[in-house]
């Protein structure tokens, strides 16, 4: 394994305890992110797909193996700030502008003014919504509410962001748009994406490596190096290739099944 992984997963578990009993939600994770991947992870609800992000942001603490980010536990990396998040919903706060809610961590942060200004106009113009820094959220529609969320995500500049299906609450339409925008935006600041979708033709179109994961116990059935290029219209779905690699990520589902299929 590469000695330069942003993720490191070694024989991760997870196990919630409940009223009903343990629930295993992950089970002998092993898995590398290398610097500057974009990987989807797709599985059946239920499966861990949002723990294992949840764990990577110290927001779950795992009860089995190791984890590392950047090198260091995921609590030394939150600390650090080293990541950026976004939800499934947008999570905008109503009573503030759009950069206000962008301009907020800066804030929590300590940055100063002129800094901040600079930042939040920055990561507008990064996700296409210059100009609608004065706007609140209700005033936008959900596709650039959650551009908006994105940006709030980017606007400390964190080598690393964690995508919890972004776009899942989205029509095909402004999906497809979105999909296309967050690619571009991968291509321009070279981060390391994990992210997270039921789409199987989202995780193909957008990734360099498709991580496949089984049913609860959450483990990791398939991991599937794209040989797409870089560049990705959105044609790029009608090809022999993309259609190939669609098939085995849906084989990787059903083999994870089991029994259940």
């Amino acid at each position: 394994m590469s000695e330069q992984a942003v993720i490191r997963a070694e024989d991760l578990s997870l196990t919630f305890q409940t009223n009903d009993g343990p629930v295993h939600a992950l089970k002998d994770v092993n898995l590398d992110v290398q610097k500057g991947d974009f990987v989807s992870f797709i599985g059946p609800s239920g499966c861990g797909k949002t723990t294992f992000l949840r764990v990577m942001a110290d927001l779950e603490q795992q009860t089995g193996g190791t984890i590392t980010v950047n090198g260091v536990s995921p609590e030394e990396a939150r600390r650090s700030r080293a990541y950026g998040y976004v939800f499934q919903a947008a999570g905008l706060y109503p009573w503030r502008t759009i950069g206000g809610n962008i301009r907020l961590p800066l804030q929590i942060m300590g940055y100063d003014k002129a800094e901040q200004d600079q930042r939040v106009n920055q990561v507008l113009e990064l996700v296409e919504l210059a100009g609608f820094e004065k706007k609140f959220p209700w005033q936008l529609s959900g596709g650039m509410q959650q551009r908006a969320s994105i940006a709030r995500a980017l606007a400390f500049d964190a080598d690393l962001l964690l995508m919890d299906e972004p776009f899942g609450a989205l029509d095909e339409i402004v999906r497809d748009h979105l999909n296309e925008q967050l690619l571009h935006l991968w291509d321009t600041t070279h981060k390391t994406i994990c992210f997270v979708t039921h789409s199987i033709p989202e995780a193909v179109y957008l990734s360099t490596k498709i991580v496949v994961m089984s049913p609860r116990p959450g483990r990791i059935t398939d991991v599937i190096e794209s040989t797409l290029p870089r560049e990705r219209p959105l044609e790029i779905r009608d090809t022999p290739e993309f259609i190939e690699i669609a098939h085995r990520v849906r084989d990787g589902l059903r083999a994870g099944h089991g029994d259940d299929v």
